[in-house]
């Protein structure tokens, strides 16, 4: 079992056009993207077989990418059907080898490998289109690695000095939590948090009610916040796609702010997307900064009790960058207790 088994997010639905190729970038691997003739979406290695010219700077016509340097067209599913300097009735055979794509929930995934004896599917999205719920969509490029993003995902301590005022503020509150990895999975969760939610305290908990946080990692890349406040549901879901060869590049973080507020939701949405978006910004800043400084002085970290957490993220990471099944790990679990 190997990264590339797995599936990523290339697009957006709606950033995949019938008329434009979009590049892409996942595990190093340089890919275009457009969709075919039935509107499905195709993904082909981002290089022409003719002089390697980046097929993401052709056209598309008809479902079929041309290539800007010499002309070669391609079908969706890899196979050249014309080379403008031959004759039309020239037999070539010439094809590139499509990668496996899906259209679901509103994005575009890909696969670039799939090992024998495994298999799985892209991450389903909780209330995706159900009555009553609503969904803010964000994409955003940090300049840190997958495991630090996610990390930073599920993270609380941060909260409170990174998004001072908007999501909390240092009160000195004690929490609790148990922390447990197991079948691929890390979950946390917390007790005793009714407050410390920054500005929208007053909306979010009036009466001061105990609030359900649950925090979780899926291998290899997705993070999942979920808050039950009485009839208030907050989920906020990150999918975490590598755009280097390895976990030292940059990260392309697709997230999703699933809400329902009943009667406000319509009103939430303009909110929830600016503050959203300032919060996400505000990680992209601190994470930059912390991969510049990793840079310079390596990774070698000091942990609380708080990042039990994310010893467990790394455990399921190494494993399946060894090869290995992470889903295999023994199953680990810890009651934990900070201060926010």
């Amino acid at each position: 079992m190997q990264f590339q088994d797995f599936w990523y997010i290339v697009a957006a639905s709606g950033e995949l056009r019938a008329d434009e190729a979009l590049a892409r970038c996942v595990l190093g691997q340089r890919l275009v993207c457009f969709r075919g003739p039935d509107g499905a979406p195709a993904i082909l290695p981002d290089r022409c077989l003719h002089r390697n010219a980046p097929l993401s700077l052709g056209s598309v016509r008809d479902g079929e990418v041309t290539c800007p340097y010499h002309g070669w067209r391609y079908a969706s599913n890899g196979r050249v059907t014309k080379i403008p300097s031959q004759s039309p009735k020239a037999d070539h055979g010439h094809c590139l080898i499509p990668f496996d794509s899906l259209e679901i929930d509103g994005y575009v995934y890909v696969r670039l490998k799939r090992s024998e004896g495994f298999t799985n599917a892209p991450w389903r999205y909780a209330h995706h289109g159900a009555q009553g719920w609503r969904h803010v969509r964000f994409s955003n490029r940090f300049a840190n690695t997958v495991t630090n993003c996610v990390e930073n995902f599920i993270d609380i301590p941060h909260t409170a000095f990174v998004h001072t005022g908007i999501f909390r503020t240092t009160q000195g509150q004690r929490l609790a939590a148990v922390v447990e990895r197991k079948d691929g999975a890390v979950k946390v969760v917390y007790q005793n948090e009714r407050a410390n939610l920054g500005t929208w305290s007053w909306f979010l908990n009036p009466k001061g009610e105990e609030i359900r946080h649950t925090d979780s990692f899926f291998v290899p890349n997705v993070t999942c916040v979920t808050y039950e406040i009485g009839k208030h549901t907050f989920i906020i879901t990150s999918q975490s796609v590598p755009v280097g060869t390895d976990d030292g590049g940059d990260t392309l973080v697709y997230t999703d702010l699933t809400y329902n507020f009943g009667v406000f939701n319509d009103i939430a949405r303009p909110f929830v997307r600016h503050y959203g978006q300032r919060v996400i910004d505000q990680d992209v800043r601190i994470l930059a900064a912390q991969m510049e400084n990793i840079t310079q002085y390596g990774a070698e970290f000091h942990d609380t009790p708080a990042d039990v957490i994310h010893r467990y993220v790394e455990s399921l990471r190494a494993a399946l960058a060894r090869g290995e099944d992470p889903r295999a790990l023994p199953p680990q679990s810890r009651d934990i207790e900070f201060f926010v």
